[in-house]
């Protein structure tokens, strides 16, 4: 199906879904500066395994960046403007972090983007994410940017209903994905990560994703 979807575009910007955008190699040139970027923040902000509402650990590590971090509890999932580990603000984004993914945003035509958070999810090999949508946010009309570090992976987009059939994407060091529009709300997930080794990030893969979590 992969191989289908992706046939007849650009090698560097291909269509994945109405309103959704995979840029290859987009953050390539600064993909390094960015690991410096996320290991540093690591000392500071340590990432957590957060809980499912079922009361599971999950499997992905997270931390954040922003005026809003992403959190799951026993309680549900949402957003907060502490780290509950340290109780501090979160740092703000920095302005590399947020200029890439203005121009990936704007790449795939949403303009005047405004993240107010970017959620770093760290996966260990075996780790992976179930399909879901982010629906966490007050805002729906800015997209999502997915930005992707460290060891490959394939993420999987599928559509408006969890059963919907996916499409698999072989993501790797410096893909960049934007999704917005009619398939904001798509189902979306990550297969467990199971090879590889990154000279700067190990044997982990990072995903940096940005959104407009506040109010309009």
């Amino acid at each position: 199906m992969t191989a289908d979807l992706f046939s007849e575009q650009s090698e560097t910007q291909l269509k994945f879904a109405e309103g959704a955008l995979w840029l290859r190699g987009f953050a390539t040139p600064e993909a390094d500066a960015l690991c410096g970027t996320l290991v540093h923040h690591l000392q500071t902000h340590p990432p957590q395994q957060m809980m499912t509402p079922m009361g599971y650990k999950m499997s992905v590590q997270t931390t954040s960046f922003g005026e809003l971090g992403w959190v799951g509890t026993a309680g549900g999932y949402g957003y907060s403007r502490v780290d509950s580990a340290t109780q501090q603000p979160w740092p703000a984004i920095p302005t590399t972090l947020l200029g890439l993914a203005n121009r990936a945003a704007l790449q795939a035509g949403y303009t005047d983007f405004m993240p107010d958070t970017c959620l770093v999810n760290i996966y260990e090999l075996g780790s992976k994410m179930g399909l879901h949508q982010d629906k966490d946010e007050q805002d729906f009309t800015q997209p999502i940017v997915s930005v992707s570090l460290g060891v490959p992976a394939t993420f999987l987009f599928g559509g408006p209903h969890r059963s919907d059939k996916t499409t698999k994407i072989p993501v790797i060091h410096g893909d960049v994905l934007v999704w917005g529009g009619r398939s904001r709300l798509y189902y979306h997930g990550i297969s467990s990560v199971s090879v590889g080794k990154h000279d700067l990030l190990g044997e982990r893969r990072f995903n940096l994703t940005f959104r407009k979590a506040g109010k309009i």
